[in-house]
């Protein structure tokens, strides 16, 4: 599944050491305040790197980027709708 796949790589690139909750939402918040993780803006910026570096897909701006990486589920869904254009 790819949101246990990026939840894997999030938690190695951004040295996340608490403990993933068993029922851990793939809509909860992934970075900010709410973040289970405690994720902020420079985790952000490691993230879209890795997304960049790993699938091959480009995030456009801040306000589309916060968008997409404001959740598991809604990271998946844009990588999935990426990969399935055509060309």
């Amino acid at each position: 599944m790819l949101e246990k796949e990026l939840l894997d790589t999030i938690i190695d690139i951004c040295d996340i050491r608490e403990d993933v909750p068993e029922d851990l939402s793939f809509d909860a918040p992934l970075i900010g305040p709410d973040s289970i993780f405690g994720l902020d803006s420079l985790d952000a910026v490691e993230i879209v790197v890795m997304i960049q570096e790993n699938y091959g897909i480009r995030i456009q701006g801040q306000d589309q980027g916060r968008q997409i990486i404001s959740t598991l589920r809604s990271l998946a869904n844009f990588i999935r709708s990426k990969e399935m254009a055509p060309g």
